[in-house]
């Protein structure tokens, strides 16, 4: 499913279920979703109201009893607890994971600290992006990955193909700690994450910053926590044994007293979007580099002067000589644009396509992501949107749209 699709689908189900038979569409959405696969929070999604549509594979909330707009207000006035337990947790061990991994990723492991992570992109021979993935350095010979769901198959087989060079690493789904690999995956965001969680947890969380790991006890269970964001707030990433994930969650909520809701696809989908964050399948796909999707930041200082990782050759190249097509933030009139909607310059010629757009709940107007052609990627550039036949102004302005709120050292 196209992230872009995942707002205007929340509305749609809202619409239906306010006139019609709920228990008819209960049983219908649920009898499609039999061979989904389902997160250990799944009959907590439903016994809160969970409205649950096909996603990357698994049955998911799109959202809850409140509406995606409140929902993504209250993440940011407040906080918000996702189930991310589809996506795929990985650990790679071993003293030749930090070079092994090197070699198929744009981000300087070896540069990382202990208890550190960051962003980085898996390439592929031509420079485009596989997948996005988020990698903390455990230790020397311990590196954790998550990745898309959506992506779990061809990641690990893209990693098995190469590891097959690399004896001496070995790789572990799940977080190598956790009896069952399907481990719970929470993820907290909100102004008031940090104050909530710590009621659950001894260590000081005011000395772990963005992108820092950490293992450590979470409702007096062991946990990864990575200090991270995918919707341009504070928050936290956890990883969780199976069968402690509802308790965990439960004492989240009481703990907030209320502020804190279980928020589904639908608000992440418009959170990450005014964040500017990309959505591998939307905003990232194979046949786009790091480069033009914005991402230079994320190749290493040390990687841009050795290279060695795959597509190194297409990627320093546009570093050096620029790329021919840029990703870019739009504010649009008219209905919010959607993916693959054209976009024109001013005399009408097509210049790129929309990858997201959407209404933004904190912004009050449209928002959009897209690539265009170099030299129409300027802050200001006026363009005209084309949504269904008809053609709309509207003009590329910076990212994010809603500034961020990492906690970060001063």
């Amino acid at each position: 499913m196209r992230g872009g699709g995942l707002w205007q689908l929340g509305r749609s189900i809202t619409r239906r279920l306010a006139h019609v038979d709920k228990s008819a569409i209960s049983r219908r959405c649920f009898a499609s979703e039999s061979d989904l696969k389902k997160t250990v929070l799944y009959d907590f999604h439903v016994a809160n109201g969970g409205k649950m549509v096909p996603f990357a594979g698994w049955s998911m909330p799109i959202q809850y009893k409140d509406s995606i707009m409140d929902s993504t207000l209250n993440c940011r006035d407040n906080g918000s607890l996702f189930d991310v337990s589809h996506m795929c947790g990985l650990s790679l061990k071993g003293k030749d994971c930090i070079p092994f991994l090197e070699k198929l990723v744009i981000a300087d492991v070896a540069g990382l600290a202990p208890g550190t992570g960051t962003l980085t992109i898996l390439t592929n021979e031509k420079g485009g992006a596989i997948d996005d993935s988020v990698i903390a350095k455990v230790t020397n010979e311990h590196i954790y990955l998550v990745v898309n769901a959506g992506c779990r198959d061809k990641d690990l087989a893209h990693i098995e193909e190469h590891m097959k060079a690399h004896r001496k690493v070995v790789m572990f789904l799940g977080t190598s700690m956790m009896s069952d690999p399907s481990g719970s995956a929470d993820w907290r965001r909100g102004p008031i994450a940090s104050p909530v969680l710590q009621h659950v947890t001894k260590e000081d969380l005011s000395k772990i910053y963005f992108n820092d790991f950490r293992v450590l006890d979470i409702n007096g269970v062991p946990c990864y926590l990575t200090r991270t964001g995918y919707t341009g707030e504070d928050g936290f990433e956890i990883s969780v044994p199976s069968e402690n994930a509802v308790d965990l969650a439960k004492a989240i909520l009481e703990k907030s007293e209320g502020k804190v809701r279980l928020t589904g696809l639908g608000a992440r989908d418009s959170l990450r979007l005014e964040a500017g964050l990309c959505l591998y399948g939307n905003d990232m796909e194979q046949h786009i580099t790091p480069i033009e999707a914005g991402l230079t930041w994320a190749v290493g200082k040390r990687r841009r002067a050795e290279g060695g990782f795959l597509g190194a050759e297409v990627i320093l190249k546009q570093i050096e000589q620029g790329p021919s097509i840029r990703r870019v933030g739009l504010f649009s009139a008219g209905p919010p644009a959607r993916g693959h909607s054209e976009i024109q310059d001013e005399n009408g010629q097509n210049i790129g396509e929309i990858t997201s757009g959407g209404f933004s709940p904190c912004l009050k107007k449209n928002i959009a992501m897209g690539y265009v052609k170099s030299g129409s990627h300027k802050s200001g550039t006026k363009v005209k949107i084309v949504i269904r036949g008809k053609s709309y102004d509207g003009s590329v302005t910076k990212m994010p749209f809603v500034p961020n709120k990492y906690y970060k050292r001063s």
